[in-house]
C-alpha cells in the first residue's frame, strides 16, 4: 500500500546511497519487478554522484512504482491473514508429552545450542562473501586446512590464526576464538534473543510490534543494528514519536517502516530473532510463527518474514518432534507455498536426500547449494535457511556435526550456527551436547542488554520455562 508520507530527498541508513541503491535493484528483480525498467534507472543511478542526495533519492522512489512482471511465479503476501490462507495446509498442534523438568532440560539445550553454534560461528563472520577467488566456505576450509589437516572438517572452535590468512583473510571476535573463548560473546543474534524475552516477559502472548519497536529504542543503541534493522530503526524515528505503547500499534504504518529505503528487507536480520518465540511456545509451530510474525513485520517483507516464521514454528516443533526432517515440515507449513523461500528448503530436502541426508558428503551438499542459491546476498534469508536445512538433515542426531555444517556452508555463519543449534538443543536436550563445546562458556552470556550483561545461560532458560509455561495456561495448550 502506498504511503501518503513525504518524500524524503535522501538516501541514508546502513550504507551509501549509490549502495542502498544498488541492493534496491537487485531486491527488485528478486521480488520479480520488471526487470528491463529496473535497468534504465539503474543506468540512471550510475551517471550519479554520491553527492546527487535528491535525484539518488528520487530514482529509490521512481523503483517503487515499477510494477510486478506478469510472468513472476510466486505468490508473497506479508499480512498474517494472507500468509496463512496461502499455507499448503492446516498445522495441527504437537503438544508436548513429557513434564517440566524435561521442558527444562529441552530449553537449556536450545539455549546453550544457540549460544555454541553462534560463538563456532562468530570468528569467521567476515568470511561471508567471495575474497580473492574464493566462496565462503572455500575460504573457511582454506583457513582451516592451512593450520593442519585435521582442522578440517571443523571438530572444535576456530583458532585465532592461520598461515592461510594473507589469502582468506583474518578472522574476527577474537574472544570466541579456540584460545579465548570463556563465555558467549556479545552478539546481534544473541541480543534479539534477550530482547523477545523481555518483550514477553513484560508483555505477554498479547504483546504487539509496538512493543518490540520500544524495546528496540529502550535496550538497543542505532550503532547495534544491522541492514533492515538499520532502516527500520530510522524509519520510526523519523515519522513517529519516540514512546510506542501497544495502543500504538494500529496507528503505525509498519509496511512503510519495514520497506521505506529498506533494500534489506528479505536479509536474515529478521531470521535471526526467531528463537525466544519457539521458546515461549513448545509444541505450538502455530503460534511460534505468529509471535515471530508480529515481530518480523517491524523491519522486514515477504521472504523476510517467512525465514523468522518458518526458524520460530521449527523451535516450537523440535519440543515435540524428534525427526529433523518432520520438524522442518512443520515450519514449512506455517509459511506460503507458492513463495521463494518454501520452494528453495523444498530443493534443499530434495538435495540432501539425493545423497542420502548422510554428512560425509556434505561437501557435495553445500556445492549444489551454492549452484542453487549462490545468487542471493550472502546475508539473505533464503539461501542461509537452507543451509539451516541441509545441517540439521545431514547432522540427524549428532549436535557436532550439526553446527559445524551450518558453519562451514559460509555466508551468515554465526547466524546459522546459532540457529541450527537452537533447533537441535529443543530436539535433544541438554545432555546431549558435549562439553568440549558447552564448558568453555561458562554458563555465561553477554549481551550489552541491561540485566543481561553479564547473565547465566541457564537463567536466561529459566526464564524461557517461565514464559512457556504461563503462555500454555493461558492458551489453554
Amino acid at each position: 500500500m502506498k504511503s501518503n508520507f513525504p518524500q524524503i530527498p535522501v538516501l541514508a541508513g546502513w550504507d551509501s546511497p549509490k549502495q542502498i541503491l544498488h541492493e534496491e535493484f537487485q531486491q527488485s528483480l528478486e521480488e520479480g519487478r520488471e526487470p528491463e525498467a529496473v535497468e534504465r534507472l539503474r543506468a540512471k543511478a550510475a551517471a550519479l554522484d554520491e553527492s546527487d542526495h535528491g535525484q539518488l533519492a528520487a530514482i529509490w522512489y521512481d523503483v517503487q512504482e515499477i510494477p510486478q512482471r506478469e510472468d513472476f511465479p510466486f505468490v508473497e503476501p506479508s499480512d498474517l491473514e494472507s500468509i496463512r490462507s496461502e499455507r499448503a495446509q492446516h498445522s495441527p498442534l504437537v503438544p508436548i508429552s513429557y513434564g517440566d523438568e524435561v521442558l527444562s532440560d529441552r530449553m537449556l539445550g536450545a539455549w546453550l545450542g544457540r549460544c555454541t553454534g553462534c560463538a563456532l560461528g562468530k570468528p569467521v563472520e567476515l568470511f561471508m562473501a567471495a575474497h580473492n577467488g574464493l566462496s565462503s566456505k572455500e575460504r573457511i576450509k582454506n583457513y582451516l586446512s592451512a593450520i593442519a589437516p585435521e582442522e578440517y572438517p571443523i571438530k572444535d572452535y576456530i583458532p585465532g590464526t592461520s598461515p592461510a590468512s594473507p589469502q582468506t583473510g583474518a578472522v574476527c571476535c577474537e574472544p570466541s576464538t579456540r584460545e579465548k573463548i570463556a563465555f558467549m560473546q556479545s552478539d546481534d543474534d544473541i541480543r534479539y534473543t534477550v530482547i523477545a524475552q523481555r518483550v514477553l516477559m513484560e508483555h505477554g502472548e498479547a504483546f504487539t510490534t509496538a512493543d518490540v519497536a520500544h524495546a528496540w529504542m529502550n535496550y538497543l543503541g542505532y550503532m547495534h543494528v544491522c541492514t533492515a534493522e538499520t532502516q527500520a530503526y530510522r524509519n520510526l524515528t523519523i515519522r513517529y514519536r519516540r514512546y510506542f505503547t501497544a495502543n500504538s500499534d494500529a496507528s503505525i504504518d509498519w509496511d512503510w517502516v519495514a520497506t521505506h529505503q529498506n533494500p534489506y528487507r528479505e536479509w536474515i536480520g529478521a531470521q535471526i530473532r526467531a528463537d525466544s518465540w519457539g521458546y515461549a511456545a513448545p509444541g505450538n509451530p502455530e503460534l511460534a510463527a505468529e509471535f515471530a510474525w508480529r515481530d518480523a513485520r517491524l523491519s522486514h517483507v515477504k521472504n523476510g518474514i517467512y525465514g523468522e516464521m518458518f526458524c520460530a514454528a521449527m523451535i516450537a516443533a523440535g519440543f515435540a518432534i524428534p525427526d529433523p526432517l518432520k520438524v522442518i515440515k512443520a515450519g514449512l507449513a506455517q509459511i506460503p507455498q507458492r513463495s521463494r523461500l518454501y520452494q528453495d528448503v523444498r530443493d534443499t530436502i530434495a538435495i540432501c536426500c539425493e545423497h542420502g541426508f548422510r554428512a560425509t558428503e556434505f561437501e557435495a551438499v553445500l556445492d549444489r547449494i551454492y549452484e542453487r542459491l549462490g545468487h542471493y546476498h550472502p546475508v539473505h534469508t533464503n539461501n542461509n535457511a537452507a543451509l539451516v536445512v541441509a545441517a540439521l538433515l545431514l547432522g540427524q542426531d549428532d549436535f557436532e556435526k550439526a553446527i559445524t555444517i551450518a558453519v562451514m556452508g559460509g555466508w551468515d555463519t554465526d547466524c546459522n550456527g546459532a540457529t541450527v543449534g537452537s533447533i537441535w538443543g529443543a530436539m535433544r536436550g541438554t545432555a546431549r551436547i558435549p562439553q568440549k563445546w558447552s564448558a568453555p562458556l561458562h554458563d555465561t552470556l553477554f549481551s550489552l542488554i541491561p540485566d543481561y550483561h553479564p547473565i547465566a545461560i541457564t537463567e536466561c532458560a529459566r526464564r524461557s520455562v517461565k514464559i512457556a509455561t504461563g503462555i500454555r495456561k493461558n492458551t489453554s495448550l
